[in-house]
């Protein structure tokens, strides 16, 4: 009986043993599947809005430019490439273009059709758009009747942007402009669906259970003023050499605490560091790199407002500063001391660099012009800064505009005899307030949202919600205006008439044209910084 009860184990263990062999064997390494490939990057601020029509600021346009794709794509060194547009046509006038669309999906499958570019441009154009008019709605004002629907002086219909079928735009521009096919690239003239902006007019980008994008990512959470999460979208048209499947976006306001994350390894890209920490980076981390960047930094004044009505007090204050020590003892990161609006790079029809060709202005970068400043504000009624009233500085909430904040403080202080207070917004609130002239010296900054001097000057209209000094003046807006339908060197003399004016009125004082700081870890190739300031991660890579 034993030995029949040992046999039937040894038959019984032999079935399992034979059983087990049969079943599913643990997958090898090269078997697994392969971790997601992670890109971890500070936004920084929480954008105002990620919706291409609506955003008017740098933050929303990193996400924009990774959502969405235009006609056109911007490459570094402000070179372009066909991207939704395979290919296209410009008539022997210059005045009409027609764009032929590639075979592409929005990220839920349907086809990008030339009539979401249609609705897109004059959504960007609707006076009464919901929650508000597009900020560069001026952007579209190239296209023929443009212009007029959003004053109230046409009809929507009258635009000449249409869709002749689903792969074909045609756009009449009311004047041969030279820059056209750059613009196409903007984030306002990219792509949106109907049918999904109808849903939630003000928050349909920021659902991911609504938004559909048709550029290399998509939307899959956003936690407001925490976190945004982008994924891969497996329906972008060169998906194939999109390398990267998630990214993962901060919105660490604190430069210092974005250095300690990126230094701790939490994040593989990082935009802007605190100024006091550039010379240890510069010269011990590699990973770390300044580049030229069209922009420039800038005080606005609110010329509404007394005594900043007067361009007297206007100019003293421009003339107080002293530029060169701002840049060398507070931002300390190679920006170039500004003389004048228009920053460097950007050239005329004779290959000429804008800002060294249309002069100072007066403005000596190296040092305070403190003699002259105190002559014209004592002319304007202020003697030694006697009896002018105290004003306040508006900022917003960052370590670097606070300290250039106390820096100018304290020269207008020393140099002129005026008291001057700080204060600080969040960034939301902060572009609201300066847009709706809430302030009486603001701080500012533009960066160009192409090559062309057009892309800092047409700021200044009188119909450009971007006015932030609240400047009106019928003869600058004429200016502006021949500028976009002339060409060649009569055009440049335009432009150069143009700042000329708004600097001699000394609408804004510029302090320094930017630069970028930027932290790239050295396994993340191929992430690119483009020509006007985005970044796009299309084609980035994570070794």
């Amino acid at each position: 009986m034993f030995k029949k009860s040992l046999v039937l184990m040894l038959v019984l263990a032999l079935v399992v043993t034979a059983f087990v062999g049969c079943g599913p064997k643990a997958p090898t390494e090269a078997e697994k599947p392969a971790e997601p490939v992670v890109l971890r990057w500070n936004l920084g601020a929480d954008p105002r809005t990620i919706d291409p029509q609506l955003n008017a600021a740098n933050e929303g346009g990193h996400v924009i430019n990774n959502t969405f794709e235009g006609l056109m794509r911007e490459l570094p060194e402000g070179k372009i490439e066909p991207a939704m547009a395979e290919k296209y046509e410009i008539s022997e006038d210059g005045k009409t273009y027609t764009f032929h669309l590639r075979d592409a999906k929005w990220s839920d499958g349907q086809p990008v059709t030339a009539h979401d570019f249609e609705y897109a441009w004059k959504r960007a154009l609707n006076p009464n758009l919901v929650p508000e008019p597009s900020e560069y709605s001026f952007q579209l004002f190239y296209v023929k009747g443009g212009q007029e629907y959003f004053e109230g002086n046409g009809k929507e219909e009258d635009v000449a942007v249409k869709a002749l079928d689903d792969k074909t735009l045609q756009v009449e521009l009311v004047a041969p402009t030279e820059y056209f096919l750059e613009l196409t690239g903007f984030y306002t003239y990219m792509p949106v669906r109907k049918d999904i902006v109808e849903q939630d007019p003000e928050n349909w980008a920021r659902r991911p259970d609504l938004a559909v994008s048709n550029g290399p990512f998509k939307v899959v959470e956003y936690k407001m003023g925490d976190r945004l999460v982008l994924e891969k979208n497996a329906e972008y048209w060169a998906a194939d050499k999109v390398k990267i499947d998630k990214i993962e976006a901060v919105m660490i306001v604190e430069d210092s605490t974005a250095l300690t994350a990126y230094e701790a390894g939490e994040l593989d890209v990082l935009h802007n560091v605190p100024n006091q920490e550039i010379p240890r980076l510069l010269a011990n981390d590699p990973s770390f790199y300044i580049r030229p960047k069209v922009g420039t930094y800038y005080y606005n004044f609110n010329v509404t407002k007394k005594p900043f009505d007067d361009v007297r007090v206007r100019r003293a204050l421009a003339l107080a500063i002293d530029r060169t020590a701002i840049v060398e003892k507070v931002s300390k990161a190679g920006e170039i001391p500004a003389s004048g609006f228009v920053p460097p790079g950007l050239h005329d029809d004779k290959g000429r660099d804008f800002r060294e060709t249309n002069g100072d202005f007066g403005i000596d970068v190296k040092a305070a012009k403190v003699e002259e400043a105190k002559a014209l504000l004592a002319e304007a009624g202020y003697p030694d800064g006697k009896g002018f009233p105290n004003f306040e500085v508006l900022y917003n909430t960052h370590e670097g505009h606070k300290a250039i904040a106390e820096a100018i403080q304290e020269m207008w202080k020393q140099n002129l005899g005026l008291n001057v207070t700080l204060q600080n917004q969040e960034w939301a609130v902060f572009q609201d307030s300066r847009h709706n002239g809430q302030y009486e010296v603001a701080r500012g900054g533009w960066i160009g949202d192409y090559l062309d001097p057009m892309t800092m000057l047409d700021l200044f209209t009188s119909y450009s919600v971007l006015n932030d000094p609240q400047w009106r003046n019928k003869d600058y807006d004429k200016l502006i205006e021949k500028a976009k339908v002339t060409m060649g060197e009569e055009r440049f003399n335009t432009l150069y008439e143009a700042e000329k004016m708004m600097m001699e009125e000394m609408i804004v004082a510029p302090i320094y044209y930017y630069v970028d700081k930027l932290a790239v870890k050295e396994n993340v190739k191929n992430v690119e910084m483009v020509g006007t300031g985005h970044w796009w991660f299309g084609y980035g890579e994570i070794q």
